[in-house]
């Protein structure tokens, strides 16, 4: 049976896009070879912070099915990959999930198919490792069958920007691919930005990222100047915020987490050192600094334990919110796992309490693994704060009043410039 569109990778990138699809009223499959995923979602379980399982059962009442079975793909009009691409250990993107997608599609690629990648990359990967295996089918790309990337802008917890509203970015293998794309999208997005090409469109994503983790690692360095300087800096920010024109407020904190912006740059630095034979400095340097900021905070933590005439070894430290990002469950690369690490190292009894997250293991994002340590949230913030030598502020969930987690505590490190008080120290 025929389907409009068929998307492979059902997580933060894709379940999203099967659900605008579905609500524009495309016939949509989802392919995924977790069976976990493919059985939770057929059975109307979400997996993902954006959607509930109220939002899976009007998919799958639109007609919507998860399925493992590749076979699917000859049926579909357009096959949107939303694959991951984790860093590899040689610092570029790993494609080995992108490349394994796109042996699947050309199994089954026909004449007059599209093709579109979504997931993160250097520029180059859709032209010169996804072509090259669809054209192993003795099709030509751009002649018998189309072929794009659009980037991924998904932001898990966003109340304001989601799939309609954030403009679409779209490079195609030719113009014609670029024309057939946008008219895809525009189905269900309000805007499609056309980009000169794939390579541009690629590009665009990393610039994006790139932009933000420059400018997180400068307010980073700055807080750890101000700091020795005596200067204000989130009073600093409020000020320069003022300027209508000319400036953009980034901030501190404990350091940045999710699957972009400490991820994504590195593509590009790694592209331009492996293709051009030369560092990417700016990247490079962001990514030192971003990278430094939970061993920063444990040294902050250490100082201020010390001025209450106390150790950090034996201190009982309670870390608030350990996702990457506030009122959302996604821990992917959370700075809080690093500080948890060398806090625990350091001698510390590290609690937690977070209102997403139950159970948290310390070492290891990707499963459990023999030795790992693993605790668990916990049951009263408020009391955990009273009873902690040290409170650590890191994610403000929505569900914490933060008046009251800061008259709980004797003494609480606030790396989010939310609070001031006698007890409290900002980053």
């Amino acid at each position: 049976m025929a389907v409009d569109l068929v998307v492979v990778g059902l997580g933060y990138v894709g379940l999203p896009l099967a659900q605008a699809a579905c609500d524009a009223g495309l016939s949509v499959v989802g392919l995924d070879l977790k069976t976990s995923i493919v059985e939770g979602l057929n059975a109307g379980r979400s997996h993902v912070d954006d959607l509930s399982d109220a939002d899976i059962a009007t998919m799958l009442a639109a007609g919507f099915r998860a399925t493992s079975d590749s076979s699917v793909i000859a049926d579909a009009d357009t096959v949107v990959v939303c694959v991951p691409t984790p860093l590899s250990d040689e610092g570029g993107p790993d494609l080995g999930a992108v490349l394994g997608a796109t042996r699947s599609i050309a199994a089954h690629l026909h004449a007059g198919q599209q093709i579109i990648l979504e997931s993160t990359t250097y520029p180059g990967t859709t032209d010169e490792d996804v072509r090259p295996i669809l054209e192993t089918t003795g099709l030509v790309a751009g002649v018998d069958f189309n072929l794009a990337f659009s980037p991924e802008r998904i932001d898990p917890g966003n109340p304001v920007y989601g799939m309609k509203n954030t403009p679409k970015v779209v490079g195609g293998h030719t113009p014609a691919c670029t024309e057939r794309a946008a008219a895809f999208y525009q189905r269900f997005v309000d805007t499609v930005v056309r980009a000169a090409g794939t390579r541009e469109a690629e590009l665009a994503k990393l610039i994006e990222n790139t932009y933000r983790h420059v400018n997180i690692a400068l307010m980073n360095e700055l807080a750890q100047f101000s700091h020795l300087l005596g200067v204000d800096l989130w009073d600093a920010i409020r000020c320069a915020s003022s300027k209508p024109f000319g400036f953009q407020a980034f901030y501190p904190g404990p350091g940045v987490g999710g699957h972009c912006i400490p991820i994504d740059p590195n593509y590009l630095s790694y592209r331009v050192k492996t293709q051009l034979g030369q560092p990417f400095r700016f990247i490079e340097l962001a990514q030192e600094i971003n990278a430094g900021m939970p061993e920063y905070v444990r040294h902050r933590a250490q100082d201020l334990l010390n001025r209450d005439r106390k150790a950090l070894n034996g201190a009982t430290v309670l870390l608030v919110g350990v996702t990457y990002k506030p009122n959302i469950a996604d821990e992917r690369e959370s700075p809080v796992r690093p500080l948890a690490r060398g806090l625990f190292e350091s001698g510390a009894i590290v609690q937690y309490h977070d209102a997403f997250v139950p159970a948290w293991n310390i070492d290891s994002e990707h499963g459990t693994h023999d030795g790992d340590r693993m605790i668990e949230s916990q049951d009263d913030l408020y009391e955990a704060a009273a009873a902690a030598d040290l409170v650590i502020l890191l994610q403000p969930h929505k569900q914490y009043d933060l008046n009251k987690l800061q008259g709980a505590s004797k003494l609480l490190l606030d790396t989010r410039g939310l609070l001031t008080g006698d007890n409290v120290e900002r980053l």
